[in-house]
């Protein structure tokens, strides 16, 4: 019995989480890149998903903004179970494999416009200090 709550459970979440998630994804898609972001990642249009793990170092790199905290930490998630989805799905289903490589460059991409945005924050909080 417990075990059928549990698999009901990682059903019901992954039901909201993943549309959650791609919804997280596609609001970020029409953000074009500054320049000194697309030259620090390397990312000018398409995202590569072996990219993700060096975005989210940079990410870490810049001060923290409280409003997308939460998104990046459900984006890496994300990424994980893309990376588990993609891994399973290597030999028996090739599209599968295909499509978690799509959502795994476009979790980079997501994580490349939050760099853009701490970028953007950073730069405003200088801005700020040196007028006070």
């Amino acid at each position: 019995m417990a075990a059928i709550i549990l698999v009901c459970s990682v059903a019901f979440f992954l039901q909201f989480f993943v549309p959650y998630c791609r919804s997280l994804i596609a609001s970020s898609a029409a953000h074009v890149l500054s320049p000194e972001v697309r030259d620090v990642t390397g990312i000018n249009t398409l995202a590569a998903g072996e990219d993700f793990p060096r975005v989210v170092q940079l990410l870490m790199l810049c001060p923290d903004r409280p409003e997308d905290r939460s998104e990046v930490r459900a984006i890496g998630m994300y990424f994980q179970m893309l990376s588990l989805v993609r891994t399973a799905a290597a030999r028996l289903a090739p599209k599968v494999l295909a499509w978690a490589e799509r959502e795994r460059g476009r979790c980079t991409y997501f994580a490349a416009v939050a760099l853009d945005r701490r970028v953007a924050f950073s730069r405003d909080l200088l801005a700020q200090q040196i007028e006070v």
